[in-house]
C-alpha cells in the first residue's frame, strides 16, 4: 500500500466507527483499519443497546459530558443513516425504601448534568410507566431521553456512510509494528506513522487513533506511547423470544451499585428483550463463556423487577468484554509520541459517547495541526434498507414482482429473505455473523438452524468461496470441512 493517509484509526468498532464518519467530512485522507473480519466484531457487538440517560456519573468526568451529548445526537444520526434506534426512556426501580436515597442522589446528579427531562417518581407513577414492574417497587427516577438501539447496526451504518465518503477499511489488519518514517525519500523532516499488519500489509499516515478497545494498551506500547493495563470486565447477557411476556415497554435498571449499573430488563429495538449483564473481571481478553449459574442468577434478578421474565423464553446467550482502564475515559493527545490520540478505557457509555468522542477527537486532531477543510461533496444520508417483514402485503407483492429474491424467505423466524441477505453479502459482510448483524437473520428462536446452510449456498454463490472458506466470524472460525 503505497498511499499515503492523513490519520489511520485502529479499532473499527463504535469509537473508531464514528471518528472515522466524523473526519469523512473534511479533505483528509482517512483508513480504518480493523483487526477482526468485519466491523463492530469486538466489544461493540456484545453490550446493551442502550443510549443511557445521563444521570449514572458525576458531571466532573470527561464520559458524562461526553454521554450528554452524545445521546442527544442520536435523533439526527438515525435520520441520516436509518439504523433501528427508539427513545423509550430508562426507569431505575427501588425495591426498598432505603434504596430511594440513591435514587434521589441520581435524580440530583441527571439535574446536574442537564438530562432532559428526568423525573424523580412515586410508586404510582412506576407503574403507570412501566405496567409490567413488580408490585414491590416503590419508587424510582425516569429519564426519558433513554433509548435503545442495534448496536452492531449503528457501527455498519457509520462505516458504510464513512465508506461512501472516502474512508478506506482495511479488514483482517492486525497491527504488528509501527515505526516513524520520513515523510519522503528526500530525507525532509516531515514523517509519518509507518503501521505493518502481522499479513505484511502496510499503512502510512501522518496521524494515528488508537480505538482498539480491549488491546488499546497493547496498541499504544506498539507506538512506543503511554503505558497502561486494560482489564476486561465480563458481562454475560441471555435474550429472550420476541414473544416473551416479561418484554418491558422501557429500560428497566435496578438501582446501581458502586460498580455496576445492576442487571437490567431491556426491550431491544427489533422486539426481543435482554436481560443482564453481569460485572465479573476475567484475565482472559478472549473469555466469552457463559454459565448456567448466571442465567439463574442473571433471571432472579430480573424477576426482581419484571416477574414475569421466564428462563423458559431465553433462546441465546453471549457475553461481552467492557476495556477497563480507570473510571473515566482516556482521550488525549499522546504526551510520549508525535501525532498519536489516545480513545482508551471506553467502557460504558461508549456507545451513548461515541458521536461526542468523534467530535472531541476532531477537536484534537485540529489543535495538534491536522487541516480540516470541509468536504462540500460530504453525503450524510444512506438509502434505507429494505426490511420485508415490516412491509404491509401490497408493498411486498410490488417488491417481489420486480425482483422474486425478496418472495424467499431464507429465516423464517426473522423473516429475512435472500435479496437482504445478497444485499449484506455485497455490502462486504461475507461472514454468519457479519450476515446475522446486517440482517438479523439466525437471530431468531432457532438460532440460525434451519437458515445456516441456506446464508452459506448464498455467499458461495455471491462470492465464489468454497464451503471450507465460509468462516462463522472469521480466523479460525471455519463452520465445516467438505462440500455441502
Amino acid at each position: 500500500m503505497n498511499r499515503i493517509y492523513d490519520v489511520a484509526i485502529i479499532g473499527a468498532g463504535v469509537s473508531g466507527a464514528a471518528i472515522a464518519r466524523k473526519l469523512s467530512r473534511y479533505r483528509i485522507q482517512t483508513v480504518l483499519l480493523e483487526k477482526e473480519a468485519d466491523v463492530s466484531f469486538g466489544t461493540s457487538k456484545a453490550n446493551s443497546g442502550i443510549v443511557h440517560g445521563g444521570f449514572h456519573h458525576n458531571v466532573k468526568y470527561l464520559k458524562t459530558r461526553m454521554e450528554v451529548l452524545g445521546a442527544s445526537l442520536f435523533d439526527q444520526l438515525q435520520r441520516e443513516l436509518g439504523f433501528p434506534f427508539r427513545r423509550c426512556g430508562i426507569i431505575v426501580a427501588a425495591m426498598h425504601l432505603d434504596e430511594m436515597r440513591v435514587v434521589e442522589h441520581l435524580y440530583r446528579q441527571g439535574v446536574e448534568n442537564g438530562a432532559p427531562g428526568i423525573e424523580l417518581c412515586s410508586r404510582d407513577r412506576m407503574l403507570l410507566l412501566e405496567p409490567k414492574l413488580s408490585t414491590e417497587v416503590v419508587g424510582g427516577l425516569y429519564a426519558p431521553s433513554g433509548g435503545i438501539i442495534e448496536p452492531y447496526r449503528f457501527v455498519f451504518s457509520l462505516v458504510e456512510n464513512a465508506k461512501k465518503n472516502g474512508v478506506t477499511l482495511e479488514t483482517c489488519f492486525k497491527a504488528a509494528s509501527a515505526r516513524r518514517v520520513p515523510a519522503s525519500d528526500s530525507g525532509a523532516d516531515a514523517q509519518l506513522w509507518e503501521i505493518t499488519a502481522a499479513d505484511g500489509r502496510t499503512v502510512r499516515a501522518r496521524y494515528v487513533v488508537n480505538a482498539a478497545g480491549l488491546q488499546a494498551d497493547a496498541v499504544s506500547a506498539l507506538f512506543g506511547a503511554e503505558e497502561f493495563s486494560i482489564t476486561a470486565r465480563k458481562g454475560e447477557y441471555f435474550l429472550l423470544d420476541r414473544l416473551a411476556a416479561g418484554c418491558p415497554s422501557r429500560v428497566v435498571f435496578p438501582v446501581p451499585s458502586s460498580v455496576s449499573k445492576g442487571m437490567l430488563v431491556i426491550p431491544t429495538v427489533e422486539g426481543t428483550t435482554l436481560i443482564g449483564p453481569t460485572a465479573d473481571m476475567v484475565p482472559d481478553k478472549g473469555d466469552l463463556a457463559t454459565t448456567a449459574e448466571n442465567l439463574a442468577r442473571i433471571t432472579a434478578s430480573a424477576r426482581m423487577l419484571i416477574p414475569s421474565v421466564s428462563e423458559r423464553d431465553v433462546i441465546t446467550s453471549f457475553a461481552g468484554l467492557r476495556p477497563v482502564l480507570e473510571e473515566d475515559f482516556y482521550i488525549d493527545m499522546s504526551k510520549k509520541v508525535p501525532c498519536f490520540v489516545q480513545v482508551a478505557g471506553i467502557q460504558s457509555p461508549g456507545l451513548t459517547s461515541s458521536p461526542a468522542i468523534a467530535e472531541y477527537v476532531k477537536d484534537l486532531l485540529l489543535k495538534d495541526g491536522l487541516e480540516l477543510s470541509e468536504n462540500p461533496e460530504f453525503e450524510p444520508y444512506l438509502a434505507p434498507p429494505v426490511h420485508v417483514r415490516n412491509l404491509p402485503p401490497e408493498e411486498r407483492a410490488v417488491l417481489v414482482s420486480q425482483n422474486p429474491a425478496y418472495g424467499n424467505i431464507v429465516c423464517r423466524c426473522e423473516e429475512i429473505s435472500e435479496a437482504e441477505i445478497v444485499e449484506a453479502i455485497r455490502h462486504g459482510h461475507t461472514t454468519l455473523d457479519g450476515i446475522k448483524f446486517y440482517t438479523r437473520a439466525q437471530m431468531g428462536r432457532c438460532q440460525g438452524g434451519f437458515c445456516s446452510y441456506k446464508i452459506m449456498k448464498l455467499i458461495m454463490r455471491e462470492t465464489g468461496m468454497s464451503a471450507e472458506e465460509i468462516t462463522k466470524r472469521g480466523g479460525s472460525s471455519r463452520v465445516l470441512e467438505g462440500e455441502l
